[in-house]
């Protein structure tokens, strides 16, 4: 891990922007600038968390003001070398903590992004940053997986979630603190690279309660970003939560 940048220093940084990786396909960016881009309502956006700008960048093109908090200077190097970076403005540190100027009309965290938080009190103190820098009636978003556990047999801490020719991936469960680390082993060029990350996997109800802890409420939640209805087989959910107008 590199001290300054987290656990996203310059070697996940270098291969982060895979454009063969589906995340980075417009049918999977657009529902979620199509859906931040109408939540921002013309405001401003604080992005927690933004990387390289896969997000950012083409919300910004949609002519919304998106400003960025990020640990990683390696990552956001990266962006800022991309057309249209300009615009964005990027903050360097901890996005639980992190104070800019301002308010903001949205605040977002996608792909998981909160579970990068690895402690309880961590993601509360995210949740009352975020609700710190909302103008009334202002919204916070989260994108993030349900967790797996129903395919983690008992005693077993060891879950394969990616076998394929030139990727494996491992989820390392470790129920009693919702802690996992995520191992991923990449065969590049003939060598066996991995690359291992701490999670703190959170439950739906968990995240009501820390948003109520903020002074937020939940408005919506569904299982992705095109409102797909969220029921006990989603894998993941799209949550908003608002803070009231009167505030």
């Amino acid at each position: 891990m590199d001290d300054d940048d987290g656990y996203f220093g310059e070697e996940i940084a270098g291969r982060y922007d895979d454009s063969s990786d589906p995340m980075f396909d417009p049918a999977m960016v657009e529902p979620v600038v199509d859906l931040l881009a109408e939540l921002a309502d013309g405001g401003r956006a604080l992005e927690l968390g933004i990387g390289t700008g896969r997000i950012a960048l083409p919300l910004a093109q949609r002519g919304v003001r998106v400003h960025g908090i990020d640990l990683s200077k390696a990552m956001v190097a990266r962006l800022r070398a991309k057309p249209g970076a300009e615009a964005i403005g990027v903050t360097i540190g901890d996005f639980a903590t992190t104070r800019v100027d301002g308010s903001f009309s949205i605040a977002y965290l996608v792909f998981n992004t909160i579970s990068n938080l690895t402690t309880q009190a961590a993601q509360v103190a995210c949740f009352r940053n975020v609700a710190a820098h909302l103008q009334p009636g202002g919204t916070f978003v989260i994108e993030v997986g349900i967790p797996d556990l129903q395919r983690l047999p008992r005693g077993e801490t060891y879950v394969v979630f990616d076998f394929s020719e030139t990727h494996w991936g491992i989820d390392e469960y470790d129920v009693a603190r919702q802690g996992m680390i995520s191992h991923h082993f990449s065969l590049t060029d003939g060598k066996i690279e991995r690359s291992s990350g701490p999670f703190r996997y959170v439950w739906p109800s968990e995240l009501d309660l820390m948003a109520q802890l903020a002074g937020l409420t939940l408005r919506d939640r569904w299982s992705g970003w095109k409102r797909e209805p969220f029921t006990s087989e989603s894998t993941k959910h799209v949550s908003v939560w608002e803070k009231p107008a009167s505030a």
